[in-house]
């Protein structure tokens, strides 16, 4: 680096001379050891434990699991500790198979409709949530936070006692009612009023996520905007599509996402309520493979079924990753 200075020569006029200033010498900030070079890397080297406890945890059981895929192993198998290759012949069997496909598409609609009804009650809650005083959001917020802590079987073993048939609360108080009918009513006896039973469970412990989520997503919304909307008369359906959904969008798209993998995955809720009963009409793709597998002890199906469900999740997942993008390039 160079600055020029004003100086004078022999005849009097003045002159420029150059001055050289040192800089970092050549190379310097190629330096692998340089502060920029270590900061850039820091992030990677606070990600690596949790990468590596994922490859542990999850990879290696992900590719035990695709070896047995292709295995025959029975109860045979693993008495004698044998190893029985048999190719794609544990797929083809699950994809030729009728009941495969009736579970996907009995699976893909349980996902859809406890999904809808968590988004649409987790959002309705977490909107009152930043309505409410202090101390009615803090009631609020307790008994949510309540039933989200609560422990899965624990929760499952309420529901049981709840829809008993005989001594349950809910045949009890539909009877006082006048339901006489609703007395000794078998609430897992059919397929619709078991997925009812599993499904307000379901919707019951994942509305706080969703609610509390939103709720927090409306306290970073500048009140400023709802007070230019008020004096451009909007009202308070108006302030709401055009503030506050803005607002919440990213928040619900993040959301859904998420529910749908969970819900999807759902698996102690519906085998501690009833086993994938009655006649096995409320298996979703969980408990199909845990029953094929080792509940018929055919573990090469099994492991292949439970492939097939990761791979069903993805196309779930990706083809709503790919609308939400579309919408986000269509407002854009």
């Amino acid at each position: 680096m160079s600055v020029q200075t004003k100086g004078t020569d022999t005849a009097g006029e003045p002159a420029v001379r150059k001055a050289r200033i040192p800089g970092p010498p050549r190379g310097a900030d190629r330096d692998s050891g340089s502060p920029s070079r270590r900061g850039a890397a820091a992030p990677y080297l606070l990600l690596l434990p949790a990468l590596l406890a994922t490859l542990v945890l999850l990879g290696w059981p992900l590719v035990k699991n695709g070896m047995l895929s292709f295995q025959n192993l029975n109860p045979r198998q693993l008495i004698q500790h044998l190893t029985e290759w048999n190719g794609v012949d544990n797929y083809k069997e699950v994809l030729t198979g009728s009941d495969f496909w009736k579970v996907v598409e009995r699976s893909v609609f349980f996902t859809a409709a406890n999904v809808a009804l968590i988004m649409v009650f987790g959002t309705l809650i977490g909107l009152l949530l930043a309505r409410l005083g202090k101390k009615m959001r803090l009631t609020l917020l307790v008994g949510v936070v309540l039933a989200w802590a609560m422990p899965v079987i624990a929760a499952t073993t309420v529901y049981q006692w709840l829809f008993a048939q005989r001594f349950g609360v809910v045949n009890w108080v539909l009877d006082k009612l006048g339901w006489h009918s609703m007395a000794d009513y078998n609430w897992l006896g059919t397929q619709f009023s078991t997925f009812s039973v599993v499904t307000l469970l379901i919707v019951w412990q994942s509305i706080p996520f969703v609610a509390i989520n939103l709720y927090a997503a409306t306290t970073t919304i500048p009140k400023e905007l709802y007070e230019a909307a008020s004096l451009d008369g909007a009202g308070a359906w108006q302030s709401f599509t055009s503030v506050t959904l803005p607002f919440l969008r990213p928040f619900l798209y993040s959301t859904t996402f998420l529910e749908v993998i969970w819900v999807f995955k759902a698996f102690p809720q519906i085998f501690a309520m009833n086993e994938g009963g009655p006649d096995r009409l409320t298996e979703t793709l969980p408990i199909y493979a845990y029953v094929e597998g080792v509940g018929n002890q055919h573990f090469g199906v099994g492991a292949a079924i439970s492939f097939l469900t990761i791979l069903v999740l993805l196309l779930l997942t990706s083809y709503y990753l790919r609308m939400v993008l579309k919408q986000e390039e269509d407002e854009l």
